[in-house]
């Protein structure tokens, strides 16, 4: 039997992965069964279980995949200029989530996690990620300008984190439930209304 190469597996994998992120976006969490995922990859149980053991660890594909995009995103935008600053830092963030088909299921996922321990757990590792993620560009971005916060950067930016992550929920919440939210609007405030 020939032996499959490593970009082959991770073709298939990404082949997979791209399956179970449409099937979220069609059903959410919850309406979605390993077995719809199997038919719309289009590939055996035998192909999917030989990558992901389930599920749970297919949302987490898929999660990390979404904060992937992101975070690249954040260093093409990054590139070659001073750091962005807090607003431009998570209004960049939002700009990429919503342009996910799989944005509207982080909804549904975050009420999930109040009542399945396991989501909670998957979910919680992703905002921990999330989090890291802004910690450190924040940090950056305090560092490059002394003078903009009170207090050493670092700390700063541990404090500052959670805050600028909590206009996340806002934006995602508000999309998915106001007819007339304006999310341009949302994210033109967002850089304006926190510290350059």
């Amino acid at each position: 039997m020939p032996k499959v190469s490593e970009a082959h597996r991770s073709a298939r994998r990404a082949e997979i992965v791209d399956a179970a992120a449409r099937a979220f976006a069609r059903t959410g969490y919850r309406g979605t069964s390993m077995a719809s995922i199997i038919e719309e990859s289009g590939l055996s149980a035998g192909a999917i279980y030989g990558h992901f053991a389930g599920k749970q660890e297919l949302f987490v594909a898929v999660a990390s995949r979404v904060l992937a995009a992101r975070t690249s995103e954040l260093d093409q935008r990054a590139a070659g200029r001073p750091p962005l600053s807090p607003g431009e830092l998570i209004a960049t963030l939002l700009d990429g989530v919503r342009r996910e088909p799989f944005s509207h299921v982080i909804v549904l996922l975050w009420a999930e996690a109040l009542v399945d321990p396991e989501i909670h757990r998957l979910v919680n590792g992703v905002f921990a990620r999330l989090r890291s993620t802004i910690t450190e560009r924040l940090e950056e971005w305090a560092a490059y300008a002394p003078g903009r916060v009170d207090g050493d950067p670092h700390e700063w930016a541990a404090r500052a984190a959670p805050v600028v992550l909590g206009l996340a929920p806002g934006f995602l919440v508000q999309r998915t439930v106001a007819d007339d939210f304006d999310e341009d609007a949302y994210l033109r405030e967002v850089v304006g209304l926190l510290p350059r």
